[in-house]
């Protein structure tokens, strides 16, 4: 953020003026029309910029950091240099991107690729399609037959929008995405490449062929739900894929036939989930977790990155591990076989083993 290139150059700002925004205390109320010209972090700030600290882990950052001003707990204010005016706050980070919220409010949403303000010409529009006012469709959009698109919703460039799929108010459809068998609620954001409503992977299997099974549900995305670039979300086949409010997905993620997800649950990259699972409300799942089909995952549950979940998991419960169990079970078991090594377990048993086939 030292040098923005692609976006808006923020406003100055005083020191007091960001001590009011982020409801900081100034420490040195001398320094109150001192002007801060950016956002950056600790290694890169220079006398013109804000940086936050919140972590130990960049004491060392801190010490050497060139920033005009930073953002800091109570607790560290004795580790910030002389020279790095102190803004005194209980959560620095949170106060920092609330300030950055305010400066760069437009990097939240994307905008038009091509700086479109409305339809372009080169879009392709079913007459039967129906628009609110303040749409912007880009070039070589396709709009199909009976879709409803709601007011200050941007559709990327060659996104294609199949029959009677329908967007809410304020969404924005990334460039290249294909969208089928859906509807979507408010201000949700989908980010380039994504595909959703495409089939289920649904088959009976046989030796002599495997017969497709007809996939007649759809994908329901309610308000507030975020989707990462290149995520594939397929409609069901009896039942609705549904994604919950609020919930927040990443990048090339692949979400299974029936599956509903409930509100407000992060799930990281290149997470797998199968068809007809469950997932309960603020879950947080860690990158390329793998979960089983027909699983229950409950409420609050947290699930570290690179699992592979075979079973239900209980509301409010830590798992992880390959096939995954609770945290301290798994790091238990995981230390467990790590001291059989050290003190020469599995070499004498190794040993033994050789030594019985050397007998056969």
């Amino acid at each position: 953020m030292g040098q923005p290139t692609f976006f808006q150059q923020p406003p100055r700002l005083t020191l007091a003026d960001i001590a009011a925004l982020t409801k900081a205390d100034l420490v040195d109320p001398s320094r109150a029309t001192q002007v801060i010209q950016g956002l950056a972090s600790l290694d890169e700030a220079g006398p013109m910029h804000l940086a936050f600290f919140d972590n130990l882990k960049y004491a060392g950052q801190l010490a050497g950091t060139h920033a005009g001003a930073c953002l800091v707990h109570e607790r560290f204010e004795a580790s910030v240099p002389p020279h790095v005016a102190v803004l005194r706050v209980a959560q620095p980070f949170r106060a920092f991107v609330d300030l950055a919220r305010h400066l760069h409010a437009d990097v939240l949403r994307p905008q038009s690729s091509c700086g479109n303000a409305g339809i372009s010409p080169a879009a392709i529009i079913d007459p039967s399609a129906r628009l609110e006012d303040d749409v912007i469709i880009d070039p070589l959009a396709v709009i199909g037959p009976d879709v409803e698109i709601g007011s200050g919703t941007l559709i990327g460039a060659s996104v294609v929008l199949g029959p009677g799929v329908k967007i809410g108010r304020d969404c924005n459809v990334g460039p290249n995405s294909s969208v089928h068998n859906t509807f979507i609620g408010n201000n949700v954001l989908i980010h380039p490449g994504c595909h959703i409503g495409q089939d289920g992977y649904g088959f009976i299997f046989g030796k002599d062929g495997h017969i497709k099974v007809p996939q007649t549900g759809r994908v329901l995305i309610q308000n507030h739900v975020e989707i990462g670039a290149g995520t594939t979300i397929d409609r069901g086949s009896l039942r609705d894929t549904v994604i919950g409010e609020g919930t927040k997905i990443d990048n090339q993620v692949q979400i299974g036939h029936n599956v509903t997800i409930g509100r407000h649950s992060l799930i990281a990259a290149q997470c797998g989930l199968a068809g007809s699972l469950t997932i309960g409300d603020n879950v947080a799942m860690g990158a390329k977790v793998g979960v089983n089909n027909h699983v229950h995952i409950g409420d609050r549950a947290q699930i570290t990155a690179m699992s592979a979940v075979k079973d239900s998991i209980p509301a409010g419960e830590r798992w992880g591990g390959f096939f995954a169990k609770p945290t301290k079970q798994w790091f238990r078991e995981f230390l467990a076989v790590e001291r059989l090594v050290r003190e020469g377990g599995l070499q004498g048993t190794k040993q033994s083993n050789t030594k019985a086939e050397g007998q056969d």
